[in-house]
């Protein structure tokens, strides 16, 4: 018996309730739009249940693949062989423990924590409004924007250990950029929690409203993509160095360096999860040679 045959009686079995498909094809949970289908994808509804599900892929002898909401993620063409447990889809409530603080589950989006804060009149958040992915994702890769990173307002996460569930403060997270404790080892975040600042929601939203105006004149956020391709080399930008090597509007099957922003790798149609690598691979290159700064991918590709 299939692994996947295993988990489809034990869910059955120990959670009738859970909300999962079969085959279904990555490309309608990335932002890029590409990748094949993966085995099996589930929706758990709350922490318990995507903890149990955790426990009973282990059983199978599978371990799972945790997303968000896609959107700094390729997956393979050929499909991913597990079981994919998408917390966006139901995963994402928002709770207000105490008058400047506020705990969201991993699934979450940014964009909507950001708004939540912002008509309770807390600040900190606005870097976050325009940032498309979800919280658990964002806590992984400390994520931010605009000067504004998730390490300066989170002070604990939640998640799931192999060895169980335990909240940990934002010490033991080890924030840096791009990075966290996450990144490293196969924890799973539930939820986290943020301390903000007190403010008039009118003059939140007016600079939430700024940020978001400067990312759509300066990013190509009419294509498909997944965010920033590469990381921030050290004392420089990864964008600035690809249009200095000449390379926007390299192209290779649908996918293609943004004319408009160069740190940024588009599905210009019908691109492929191959087509996708080969162009980070062929830009990884000609900037090492004009260069010689080696650029490391910020998206995260996925067989």
């Amino acid at each position: 018996m299939f692994w996947y045959e295993q988990l489809d009686q034990k869910i059955k079995e120990e959670m009738p309730q859970l909300q999962w498909v079969s085959e279904t094809p990555m490309a309608r949970h990335t932002s890029f739009h590409v990748g094949g289908p993966a085995r099996r994808m589930a929706s758990p509804a709350t922490a318990e249940e995507l903890v149990r599900l955790m426990e009973l892929a282990r059983q199978c002898g599978v371990k799972p693949f945790v997303m968000g909401n896609g959107t700094n993620l390729l997956a393979a063409d050929e499909g991913l062989d597990t079981l994919v447990i998408k917390t966006a889809e139901r995963l994402n409530g928002i709770r207000r423990p105490e008058e400047d603080v506020l705990e969201a589950d991993a699934g979450v989006s940014l964009a909507r924590l950001a708004v939540y804060a912002q008509q309770a009149g807390l600040s900190g958040l606005e870097f976050a409004h325009g940032i498309p992915g979800s919280l658990g994702g964002a806590v992984c890769m400390n994520a931010g924007a605009y000067g504004g990173e998730m390490k300066q307002v989170i002070t604990e996460v939640t998640a799931w250990w192999p060895d169980g569930v335990r909240t940990i403060c934002a010490e033991e997270a080890e924030l840096s950029y791009r990075h966290s404790i996450f990144s490293d080892c196969d924890a799973v975040v539930l939820s986290a929690r943020v301390r903000l600042t007190k403010d008039d929601p009118a003059q939140i939203r007016a600079r939430m409203d700024d940020l978001m105006a400067r990312r759509k004149q300066s990013q190509p956020l009419e294509y498909p993509s997944a965010g920033s391709t590469f990381k921030r080399p050290v004392g420089n930008f990864a964008g600035t160095l690809i249009d200095q090597a000449g390379l926007k509007g390299l192209t290779v099957g649908g996918a293609q360096v943004s004319e408009k922003h160069a740190g940024f790798v588009i599905n210009i149609g019908g691109a492929t999860c191959r087509d996708v690598e080969e162009l980070i691979r062929q830009v990884q290159a000609v900037v090492r040679e004009r260069s010689g700064v080696e650029l490391e991918p910020e998206v995260k590709i996925i067989h």
